[in-house]
Parts: structure tokens; sequence; C-alpha cells
């Protein structure tokens, strides 16, 4: 038996349920299949036929993608909990999970954060970390810019091996199509999602059955991170299925259907026992409470930070953060290795000053502070900053359009020549952070 939901569209905000669909009998255990980036639950219909016989199966789709509301949403977690909402409000309380690349890492969000909804895991083409945070925005950068198709067109690149791409002109095809209809706000946000998950240091916290399953040619997230998982992951077994790329539910569809069906017949663990089970036994009598006692003047304690100490160094971590989300790793990694003893002390007032108290307040959003530094790096003629800076306002959503109007607005306020010094700069910027790799 099969059915397909398309949850109504509610009004902003986001509603907390996701685009599903449920195959197999109603009474059989549940078994979940979560999808990559830029894909729909049709990556997984070569697994469908065998897996209804022991299981009912339930796909999702991300926001976005294959026609669901386009409500995006920024991280795995918030992923995450759409999914157990539309779980919830469907009555399905413990299942297995198998999901591939971005499903996969609400796989293992779901196996950290709620162990007791989960009776297996299988992880396909994942990773504790997916790549850099700088290489998942700078894809944002381009959608933002060019829109989706430059993606789409290279996605079977990443996705399959050539000769499967050569000899499946009609699946190399859907693919493209797959990307090329997804809602690129929606992507982007994904690519976010991706781009801030990272839980390398919590792997041997995940206590559920695992099974990590990896294309031998992966070039995305291949054999290398699906080691990672197994070394980090307690008992985890490793399965490479050979001449399979990314995504290896499509290229090698028996190999990978064998494995979940072996990996879910034989790992699927008890139910938690959630209830408070108490032993018999005799009864203590009741102890006396014991007598207030003085509060002491004084007393010595461990040395502790001052406060503030403590202060700056939260804002020092809190200022290291935004300043690599706003201007990318590498330019941050290279301006600390580049300080040395002379300027590090520098390093340490620009990275909590400006980017742990100005750039961390809540009053302005970012892509109104990069509009705000853009014409005060005009103002100065601060160019090297200004190249650095304009990379920043692509990331921060700004558009190629609204930072060309930024500039047009410095020029009336800070001086031709400036703005001219400034726009060679920015046009060069934007056409190499724009420009889709071939």
């Amino acid at each position: 038996m099969s059915e397909t939901k398309n949850p109504a569209t509610p009004a902003i905000p986001a509603p907390p349920t996701l685009q599903y669909r449920f195959d197999g009998p109603e009474e059989a255990p549940v078994l979940i299949l979560g999808p990559s980036l830029g894909t729909t639950w049709h990556m997984w219909d070569r697994q469908i036929p065998e897996l209804v016989k022991q299981w009912r199966v339930f796909r999702f789709d991300l926001p976005g993608h294959g026609g669901a509301p386009a409500h995006p949403a920024g991280s795995v977690a918030e992923v995450t909990a759409r999914l157990l909402a539309t779980l919830d409000a469907l009555g399905v309380q413990r299942f297995g999970y198998a999901g591939c690349a971005l499903g996969g890492a609400v796989g293992i969000e779901l196996a950290l954060r709620h162990p007791e909804r989960v009776a297996s895991l299988a992880l396909v083409a994942a990773s504790p970390r997916f790549g850099t945070a700088d290489e998942f925005r700078q894809r944002g950068v381009i959608v933002r810019t060019n829109g989706l198709d430059p993606i789409a067109r290279t996605s079977p690149d990443r996705w399959f091996t050539g000769g499967f791409a050569a000899a499946q002109p009609a699946i190399t095809e859907w693919a493209v199509q797959m990307v090329r209809t997804t809602d690129p706000g929606c992507y982007i946000a994904a690519c976010e999602a991706l781009a801030a998950f990272d839980v390398r240091p919590e792997l041997g916290r995940i206590g559920v059955p695992t099974l990590v399953l990896v294309g031998s040619d992966d070039q995305v997230t291949g054999p290398a991170e699906a080691r990672t998982l197994v070394a980090g992951i307690p008992d985890a077994r490793l399965a490479v299925v050979p001449g399979a790329s990314h995504l290896v539910p499509v290229e090698q569809p028996a190999a990978v259907t064998d494995l979940l069906v072996h990996h879910f017949a034989t790992a699927w663990q008890q139910s938690y026992d959630t209830g408070q089970t108490a032993l018999p036994g005799i009864p203590a009598a009741p102890v006396p409470l014991a007598p207030p006692q003085p509060v002491p003047v004084a007393e010595i304690a461990p040395a502790a930070v001052p406060a503030e100490t403590a202060g700056q160094a939260d804002r020092y971590e809190t200022g290291l953060k935004i300043r690599r989300e706003v201007m990318g790793d590498a330019h941050v990694d290279q301006e600390l290795a580049r300080a040395g003893d002379f300027s590090g002390d520098f390093q340490e007032f620009v990275t909590r000053s400006a980017w742990g108290e100005i750039w961390g307040r809540p009053g302005l959003d970012r892509r109104t502070r990069s509009c705000v530094t853009l014409t005060a790096l005009v103002t100065g003629g601060h160019l090297e900053d200004l190249a650095a800076h304009t990379r920043a306002a692509l990331r921060n959503g700004l558009t190629p359009d609204e930072i060309k109007e930024v500039l047009l607005q410095a020029a009336v306020y800070c001086g031709v020549p400036a703005a001219n010094s400034a726009f060679r700069v920015a046009q060069q910027v934007i056409r190499e952070e724009t420009t889709p790799a071939e």
C-alpha cells in the first residue's frame, strides 16, 4: 500500500512538518529514508520493492525540494526537528533510519539528540563534517548570483562515476532536472546547514547500531570520511561499495539494498524503557535533618578566573566564530598565521572588539553591516580590506547588483575617484567569486 502526502502550506511562520510518503504495510515497523542535498525521495525508488517486504518505508523531501513548501531550514537540527514533528503528528515514535549525505547528517543528529527514537542507523555517503564551511558558503554565493543551473549541470560529475553517467543518460538528465527544480533559497539554506555541521567530538556518544556505507569512488564524502565515522562511533560497521560514487543508492541499487536489508534485519535495537522501574527493598529509616550550620564569614576557595577576563575570553571565542562565518576560514587562518608575535595582540584585539562586540551585536543584520563596512572602506581608500569585505558581503547574502548600488551611493558621498578604485576592486572579486567552476 502506498500513500503520498503534501501538507498544505500554512501562513508564515514556517510549518514544522515535511513533505512525506509512506510505502508498505501499515502494521510493519517504520524505516525512514533521508535524501541528499539537491535530491528528492525518488533517489530511493529502487530500494523500495525489497524494503517494503519487511518495513513500512517513510520517505521525506527536504524543504523546497521535490515541490515541497519552500520554507528554508538553516541547520541540520532544524531539519531534524521538522522531521520529528512530522513523525509525532503521524504517531511514529520509534524507527530505523537510513540517510544519504545531508540525510545522513540528520541521522547522526537523531542518534545524538534523540537516541530513544532510533532503533538502528545507516549512514550513506555521510561525514561528521562535510568539507569546509567555506566550500558550502561559496556554493551559496554561486547559487545566489547565477541560480541553480550551474550546480545542476555539474551535479552528475559529483554524484556518479564517469562510466555510469555516460551509460545512463536518462538518469543523468533526471539528476540535473532534480537540482534545477529545487528552490534556490532552500538550497542555499541547506548549504549553510552543512557548512555549520561538525559533530566530530561527539561521535563517541552514538550508541545506536550503525552501518556506514560509502561508494569506493565517492569524491564528495568518500572512504576517508566513512572511516572517520567508523573510528568514532562505537561498534559501527563499514561497507564500501565498489564502482559507485556519491549517490550510491542510485548507482549500485542492488548492493545498497542488500546491505540495508541485512543491517536493519539483524541490528534492530530493542525499544528503550522510558519509564522508571524501582527494585523492591527494605524501607530505610528516615534520616533526621542536620541542624543548620552557621555560614562562615570567609573561606578559601579555588582561584577563579576574574569575571572581566572570562568575559573577554567569551567575546574572543564569539568574535572568532563570527569572523570565520563572515570572512571565511581561509582568510582568517591566513591573517592569524602571519600575525606572529608582533601583531598577535592586535589580531586578538580585532577579533574580540570588532567581531565579538560590534559584529556580534543584534541591532543590525549582517547584510546591513556589510553595506556600512563597504562604504566606510571606500571612504578610507582601504582597497585591500575592500576586496576581503566584498567577498564577505557576497557570503552575507548581498547580490552583485546590491554591492553595485552601495558603491554608487558611496560615489555621491565619498567621491568619484574613491568609488572608481572601489569598482575596479569589487568587480574583480565578484568575477572570481561568482564564476562557476568548470
